[in-house]
C-alpha cells in the first residue's frame, strides 16, 4: 500500500500551509503562482490557478467540470458513462499512484487515449501485438525528436494504415484499463491540446464503456482456470483439435508460449487470448500450467499474479487490514522494506516490478534469483495464510489452491537444502 502519509500538507492556525513530506513540498513547488481558493466543503481544498491578475483567463488552464475521488472499481464507469451521453468535449485525466491515464472525448465519442502506464504506451502495445519486434520498438526510440509510430512507419517496420488500427487498439486498452482504477483521482477537464492527440479515432464512448464492463465481469470467470497472463497453456494428450474459431489459438499453443506471448504471436488481443483458452479448457482441451519464472522479472510478475488474486479475494476495507498485517510482517523480517523501497506494494497487493529489481542488485549480488523467489515465495505464503481469516472455508481452499500453482515455480527455485518455508505456510499451499 502507498505511505499513508503521502503528499501530507499541514495547515497552522494562521493559515499558512506547510508541506509535511517531501513529495508534498516538490508538487508546491512546482505550482508556484496565484491561486484562487473555490468554493469547497469544509473537508475538502479546491484551488485553482489564476495568475497575478486574479482572474481566469483562456491562458490559466482548462476548466474542471468535474472531479472527485476514486474509492472502487467501477467508479469511473458513471463518468466515462456521462461524459458520453453529455456529448462533452474535454480531457478525462486519471490519477492512479504515479500512473497518469487521458481519454479525450469530443460529440460522445473517445477519439484518443493516452497513458504513462506499464505495457499501454505505444510501443508495448504493438510489441505485444506483434505489430513490431523488441529490437524494432528500442530502435524508433533512438530516432530522437519522433514519435515513435512515426518513426517506426520511416523505418519502413509498419505501414502507416496498419500503425492507425493499432492506434486505436491502443485507445481501446487505455479506456479499459482506465475503468479498472479502483483508487486514485479523476478530472474532467473542458479541452485538451491537440498536439497530444496523434491519430484520431471515433470510438462510441458507450460501446467502450459496455465492452469494458463485460471485460471486468468475464476476467473474474476467466482467472479462475487461467490465473495469470504468464501462465502456459498446454494441449491435452488424446483429444481432438477443435474445428471452431478456436482453431487458431489451439494451434499456437506449444506448452512453452505463455498466454502473452501466445497473444503476441497471434497478434490477437490478450482479452481474445484468455477467453479463447478459457472455452479451450472448459472443453478439455487444454489444461493451464503455472509460468515458469528464470529470471528477476519474471519471479516478479509471478508473486504479482498470485499478490492480485490474494488481494483480489477480499473487499477494499479488508485489503486495508490485510496491508497493515503485511506491513508488520515486512518490518520484522529486515528485507522487504529495501526489497520493495519505492516499489510498493500497490493497492492491488502488487509491487513494481523494474524496481524491486533495481533494488534486488543491492542485496543479493550473485545468489539474486534463487534470493528473490525465497522472498517472494515466503510473503505470498504469508499473505494467503493471512487473507484465510478473511474468507469462508470453501473460498478459502479455492483461493489457496490457485496461490499454491502460482508460486509452486518459486518455491521449486529456493535452493534445497532445506530452506523451504514451513509452519503453515507450506500447509496451505502444499
Amino acid at each position: 500500500m502507498p505511505d499513508p502519509s503521502h503528499d501530507l500538507v499541514r495547515i497552522d492556525d494562521t493559515g499558512t500551509a506547510h508541506p509535511v513530506t517531501r513529495s508534498a513540498s516538490q508538487r508546491m513547488r512546482g505550482a508556484a503562482g496565484t491561486f484562487r481558493l473555490m468554493p469547497a466543503p469544509p473537508h475538502v481544498l479546491f484551488l485553482r490557478y489564476v495568475g497575478d491578475d486574479g482572474q481566469r483567463d483562456e491562458d490559466d488552464g482548462a476548466i474542471v467540470k468535474l472531479s472527485g475521488e476514486i474509492v472502487a472499481r467501477g467508479t469511473l464507469c458513471d463518468i466515462v458513462a456521462f461524459a458520453g451521453n453529455a456529448g462533452w468535449k474535454g480531457e478525462l485525466v486519471v490519477l492512479e499512484g504515479e500512473t497518469s491515464r487521458s481519454i479525450f472525448f469530443e460529440g460522445g465519442n473517445v477519439i484518443a487515449a493516452t497513458s504513462t502506464a506499464e505495457g499501454e504506451r505505444l510501443g508495448e502495445v504493438l510489441y505485444q501485438m506483434g505489430a513490431l519486434t523488441e529490437d524494432q520498438v528500442n530502435e524508433c526510440m533512438l530516432e530522437a525528436g519522433k514519435r515513435l509510430g512515426d518513426a517506426a512507419v520511416e523505418l519502413g517496420f509498419i505501414a502507416r494504415d496498419k500503425l492507425f488500427f493499432y492506434m486505436g487498439k491502443q485507445t481501446e486498452e487505455i479506456v479499459y484499463k482506465t475503468l479498472l482504477v479502483g483508487d486514485g483521482m479523476f478530472y474532467f477537464l473542458d479541452r485538451f491540446d491537440e498536439s497530444r492527440v496523434a491519430a484520431r479515432h471515433n470510438l462510441s464512448a458507450g460501446m467502450l464503456l459496455m465492452e469494458g464492463v463485460r471485460r471486468m465481469d468475464e476476467m473474474g470467470f476467466f482467472r479462475e482456470r487461467i490465473p495469470s497472463d504468464e501462465h502456459v497453456p498446454l494441449r491435452v494428450a488424446g483429444k481432438r483439435e477443435p474445428e471452431d474459431e478456436l482453431r487458431s489459438v489451439w494451434d499456437a499453443v506449444d506448452g512453452e508460449r505463455s498466454v502473452t506471448e501466445l497473444a503476441r504471436h497471434l497478434g490477437m488481443d490478450l482479452f481474445d487470448v484468455t477467453q479463447a483458452l478459457f472455452q479451450l479448457t472448459s472443453k478439455g482441451l487444454v489444461k493451464i500450467t503455472p509460468p515458469r519464472p528464470t529470471d528477476p522479472v519474471a519471479i516478479c510478475e509471478t508473486y504479482n499474479a498470485a499478490m492480485r488474486l490474494v488481494f483480489g479475494a477480499i473487499g477494499a476495507e479488508r485489503r486495508r487490514e490485510l496491508a497493515d498485517t503485511l506491513s508488520r510482517f515486512a518490518s520484522g523480517s529486515g528485507v522487504y522494506d529495501a526489497l520493495f523501497a519505492g516499489a510498493g506494494p500497490l493497492d492491488d497487493g502488487a509491487v513494481g516490478t523494474l524496481r524491486v529489481c533495481q533494488n534486488l542488485s543491492g542485496l543479493a549480488g550473485l545468489d539474486a534469483v534463487p534470493l528473490l523467489a525465497q522472498w517472494l515465495y515466503e510473503y505470498a505464503a504469508f499473505a494467503l495464510f493471512a487473507v484465510g481469516s478473511y474468507l469462508a472455508t470453501d473460498a478459502e481452499q479455492r483461493l489457496a489452491r490457485q496461490v499454491g500453482e502460482l508460486i509452486a515455480p518459486l518455491r521449486q527455485m529456493i535452493p534445497s537444502d532445506d530452506g523451504l518455508p514451513n509452519g503453515p505456510v507450506s500447509i496451505l499451499v502444499d
